[in-house]
């Protein structure tokens, strides 16, 4: 692709982001989720693949879908109270938006996209779905914060958490178990938006963190199965090995980064006496724990025993970009910064 397309493409999807964010009136909120949407398309079709073309049309008319409902939305508000903005907006209103950002964000029961547009593009690009993407609807869920429905959304974050979980039991494409992660993963932020939006925001960068420590290595070393994970070993042993420890945080295995927003929202599910529910929130989380374990597991089973001492290996030498240390180093050693992040954000 020429570099100032690129370029473009990649200006127009962050000020789309940008301009949703930093919006308070409804019509420039949906204008820039559809410069975001737009700008996408053709980032998933570069690879010129026909499961690319197929990806792309789904997000687009999911996406498409999301962006009417939201405009039906803010149309039927500035009709009954006569103003567009996003903070004042009644509960019909609140309710059809809701329902486009549940969709936007592959939510549970509108998740049915989100696998098969991840498994048709590149790693990368299902790194930009499944991070930045889901900022501008998130932000939308902000704004609209004190007319939300809790029940509907407490309801939606418990169903998308065993969603997410249990199909993600039996895939073997490792973008496929990232998407179902992504889905369960939401769920939790679902729930902690219910409770705070403090805590929401530190929910969302913690999995924004551990899900990009997670992708970069796979990227790296193009990983597109299960077992294609342990080929990495020959290139860089350290790189499998903390990339392993990633996938055991975005579990939310206590010694690790994944275990703060998980612990924080199951305390206060607890505190607002919300007990059954947070049981049943936990117990749903642990068919996700299992896949990531299985995915360690049969990775090490996979392993080469030794690092070859060819001097011509069997795949190119694959260079790391800079950042993956300090992503997998952030996605796992975080948790002694709990108090501090917990009241900073």
């Amino acid at each position: 692709m020429n570099p100032l397309i690129w370029l473009t493409l990649i200006t127009s999807l962050l000020m789309g982001t940008i301009i949703t964010m930093s919006s308070n009136h409804w019509l420039l909120a949906w204008v820039g989720l559809e410069l975001s949407t737009l700008s996408i398309l053709p980032i998933i079709m570069k690879s010129h693949h026909p499961r690319a073309t197929e990806a792309a049309t789904k997000y687009f008319l999911i996406q498409a879908t999301a962006a009417t409902m939201i405009l039906l939305g803010c149309i039927t508000n500035a009709w009954h109270s006569g103003q567009w903005s996003i903070t004042h907006t009644t509960t019909t209103t609140t309710l059809l938006t809701t329902m486009a950002i549940m969709l936007k964000l592959g939510i549970a029961p509108t998740h049915l996209w989100y696998p098969q547009v991840l498994q048709g593009t590149t790693t990368y690009t299902a790194l930009t779905i499944s991070t930045w993407q889901k900022i501008a609807p998130l932000t939308l869920l902000y704004m609209t914060h004190n007319h939300l429905n809790h029940t509907i959304l407490l309801t939606l974050g418990l169903l998308s958490t065993l969603v997410g979980g249990i199909g993600g039991l039996n895939q073997t494409q490792t973008r496929m178990i990232m998407a179902f992660s992504s889905i369960a993963h939401m769920g939790w932020l679902i729930t902690a938006m219910t409770i705070s939006p403090a805590l929401t925001t530190l929910t969302m960068i913690t999995y924004m963190i551990m899900t990009t420590a997670t992708f970069i290595p796979l990227a790296a070393t193009t990983t597109k199965t299960i077992t294609d994970t342990g080929t990495a070993w020959p290139l860089s042993p350290p790189t499998l090995t903390t990339t392993m420890i990633a996938l055991m945080s975005l579990g939310g295995l206590p010694p690790l980064t994944g275990f703060m927003p998980k612990w924080l929202i199951l305390k206060e599910l607890s505190s607002t006496g919300l007990t059954l529910l947070s049981t049943m929130i936990l117990l749903s989380s642990l068919p996700s724990l299992f896949f990531y374990i299985r995915l360690a597991y049969l990775t090490m089973l996979t392993t080469p025993p030794t690092t070859t001492n060819t001097e011509h290996k069997w795949r190119f030498k694959l260079s790391q970009p800079t950042t993956t240390t300090l992503m997998i180093a952030s996605s796992t050693l975080m948790l002694p910064l709990t108090a501090t992040l917990y009241t900073t954000t």
